[in-house]
């Protein structure tokens, strides 16, 4: 039986150095400078349930990531503390690429702000790879309020409810601002998601609710909601007719947007794979038409162009919440 065991150990080593002459790679682990990638199976998490923009948007890119790396990037879904969970996955896993995910920017922006310190994820825990997509929000409300434009709900003689998507989430920040500084009493009401959150201002739960457009879109069109407000730095394309907060005389400018993350120290030739074939995939017919359906607004720009942009923003948010007296732990 040992001389067998030793026949074997010297037939497979005779075979690895047989790929080696021929220039084939038996890695079955991380991916090194040098090194092709990816090495097998690639895992991409994400911080949301299935079926929401975060888990379409991962699913996407993980498609184009496989037809442009030949290898299979499966999605694999690890909700809870608004993305925390799933981030903290990829902060200690390997620094070689196997393990990935696109990331929202509350989750770095805005969640600190709610949530002590120690509980905060850290942006120098990972290398933000690429930018993919912005996802705005819409404040709505329901036909039997009676509010058609903000100016309705700056003269509200009663306590105005909204909702939204939970605590320390951009929803919550928008509407929140958009409250305080319109010296609106109101009153949050956090859910788990925007499926939720949509569900009870069309059943008149709260008065109002801010949510992402894609969520929101088909019972605006449909007539069952009104839209009041976007907070992106512009209109939205999906919603032309929309005012903005800011041309409704209000300093509120708050989207949602992703981006591609690895671990802190992941290989420049890694990550310039993945940045390469998100590009490739940005750029195909299919993925354009995906964009469209879920309203969605690129934002592919530069991995180092979404540091600055998450940067500014944490600066900007903290301040304003400071301004206006938010307590964006309040659940």
């Amino acid at each position: 039986m040992r001389t067998t065991t030793h026949l074997l150990a010297a037939t497979a080593g005779v075979a690895a150095l047989a790929l080696s002459a021929c220039g084939v790679s038996n890695t079955t682990g991380g991916s090194g400078d040098g090194e092709e990638y990816p090495a097998g199976n690639v895992e991409m998490y994400v911080g949301a349930s299935a079926g929401g923009s975060s888990d379409l948007i991962s699913r996407a890119v993980s498609k184009g990531l496989s037809d442009e790396l030949g290898a299979s990037f499966p999605v694999i879904n690890q909700e809870g503390a608004n993305g925390a969970l799933a981030a903290n996955k990829v902060a200690k896993a390997e620094a070689d690429g196997q393990t990935i995910a696109i990331q929202n920017a509350s989750l770095f922006a805005i969640t600190p702000l709610a949530v002590s310190a120690d509980e905060a994820t850290d942006l120098g825990d990972f290398d933000v790879v690429q930018g993919v997509s912005r996802d705005d929000y819409v404040m709505v409300t329901g036909p039997k309020s009676g509010f058609k434009t903000l100016d309705d709900i700056k003269a509200a003689k009663k306590k105005v409810t909204y909702g939204t998507t939970g605590v320390g989430t951009g929803a919550q920040l928008s509407c929140g601002l958009t409250y305080g500084s319109a010296g609106v009493d109101a009153e949050a009401v956090p859910f788990d998601g925007g499926a939720p959150a949509l569900t009870a201002v069309l059943g008149n739960q709260v008065d109002t609710a801010c949510i992402q457009v894609g969520e929101a879109i088909e019972n605006i069109e449909s007539g069952k909601l009104t839209p009041l407000s976007v907070f992106g730095p512009e209109r939205v394309d999906y919603l032309p007719d929309v005012p903005t907060a800011k041309e409704q005389g209000l300093d509120v400018e708050v989207a949602q947007y992703r981006f591609m993350t690895v671990p802190k120290g992941t290989p420049d030739n890694v990550k310039d794979a993945i940045a390469e074939a998100m590009q490739a995939t940005f750029k195909t017919e299919e993925y354009q038409a995906f964009n469209k359906q879920n309203s969605l607004t690129p934002m592919e720009i530069s991995g180092d162009e979404v540091v600055t942009q998450l940067e500014a923003d944490k600066k900007r948010f903290a301040d304003l919440v400071e301004q206006y007296g938010l307590n964006l732990g309040a659940s």
